[in-house]
């Protein structure tokens, strides 16, 4: 994703609850803060936060340093690197249940899977002289630490903290928030935010180990999910112990400016000249989630679900009708995407007798606990970008091509 997409985003989700004037959040009233840090009302109330706001520059410069992660263990031939960076900001006086977050710090950390830890004597060094420097030039503080998710593409956001990011979230918490400095986490999914073509991250705040939710199954959205798996797979394994801010962007009138007149003038032209699909970081990603899928249909027993049972001989019936294929194989699932995005548009998943092997329901994610709807359904998200990047294609030779010709 491109840092013009990342702040065209930010133009259109940018609302700032504080007041109607955007330029509210870059200025605050040290009088109206120190009380407020003063009087820290959060430390009776372990939701007391509702919502952070995030300019524009920090959300580019997460998604840039995020992506430098996903590009250094891809080239070095191995798995994306998780990294980890600061948060500069404050909790607003306007607005007190938002915390304002202005600018971000990349750290020299690089980790694995669930793990980043700023443990190593020469990152604690740096933050220490980090902090020093900025004391001197800026007024807001550090108040917030943000990291990568680099997991592949599913059918659900990478953004959940770990046992290990809520050690990590709880430590900062139980340091800072006594003082007035309420700390924030934010997990960005860099791999996501690429496949999707805007920001893909989310903003949490750990509950104090004594508090217990009086809602069973309570997820940090707020949501309820009954169902011990679904959750595992949305939200990790420690669900109950955290919880999610609402994100929101903020930009100065005079950045909005420039972003029109850009719009008006040159953005337009990158919109019209390329595609996310036939971008080298999507192309280069595109075989491995094919791959992965086929691999997760590969593993599945046909005899444990009715959407596998072809109703006779040995054909097996991908998603998309096609049969004779292996199932699980690779040339099976790209031959099921070219079906799923040909001219007659996406088909559901049907059984070599010609009947639905999978219901609507499924289809649509109803039913999360079936192995194969799951993997059905990453199947359609993928061919559904790869379709809307066909037709994008198709539009721009139509418009610009054909009408040349």
């Amino acid at each position: 994703m491109t840092a013009a997409a990342a702040t065209s985003n930010t133009t259109s989700s940018s609302s700032p609850a504080s007041s109607t004037d955007p330029n509210s959040r870059y200025t605050f009233n040290d009088e109206a803060l120190a009380t407020l840090r003063k009087s820290s009302p959060w430390k009776d109330d372990p939701k007391y936060f509702t919502a952070a706001a995030i300019s524009p520059s920090a959300v580019m410069k997460m998604m840039a340093h995020c992506h430098s992660g996903v590009e250094k263990g891809v080239k070095k031939g191995g798995n994306p690197i998780e990294v980890m960076g600061l948060l500069l900001g404050r909790p607003d006086p306007q607005t007190p249940r938002t915390l304002v977050v202005t600018d971000v710090f990349p750290l020299p950390i690089e980790g694995f899977e669930t793990r980043v830890i700023a443990d190593d004597g020469d990152v604690i060094n740096h933050m220490i002289a980090l902090g020093e420097s900025l004391e001197h030039t800026r007024k807001e503080k550090f108040m917030g630490w943000y990291h990568s998710h680099p997991f592949d593409v599913g059918i659900h956001s990478h953004c959940f903290l770990s046992q290990t990011d809520i050690s990590t979230q709880l430590q900062w918490q139980r340091a800072e928030d006594p003082h007035g400095n309420p700390f924030l986490a934010i997990v960005v999914d860099p791999l996501r935010s690429l496949a999707k073509g805007h920001p893909e991250l989310k903003a949490f705040r750990a509950y104090p180990p004594e508090y217990t939710n009086p809602i069973p199954n309570q997820c940090p959205d707020g949501s309820i999910i009954n169902e011990e798996q679904l959750r595992l797979e949305k939200w990790g394994s420690c669900s109950g112990a955290y919880y999610e801010l609402q994100v929101e962007y903020f930009m100065s009138t005079g950045a909005r400016n420039v972003l029109s007149l850009l719009n008006r003038n040159f953005l337009w032209m990158r919109a019209l000249g390329s595609t996310t699909m036939c971008e080298k970081e999507a192309r280069g990603r595109y075989p491995e989630r094919v791959e992965k899928v086929a691999m997760k249909i590969g593993k599945l027993d046909p005899s444990s679900s009715s959407s596998s049972n072809s109703g006779g001989g040995g054909d097996t019936t991908m998603p998309g009708g096609g049969r004779g294929r292996s199932r699980g194989s690779v040339g099976g699932v790209a031959a099921a995407l070219d079906e799923m995005t040909s001219s007659s548009g996406p088909k559901i998943p049907s059984s070599a007798d010609g009947n639905s092997g999978i219901s609507k329901e499924e289809y649509d994610g109803g039913n999360n606990n079936d192995e194969f709807g799951k993997a059905c359904q990453e199947v359609v998200e993928i061919a559904t970008e790869k379709l809307v990047g066909n037709i994008a294609q198709m539009t721009k030779k139509s418009l610009f091509s054909d009408a040349v010709a």
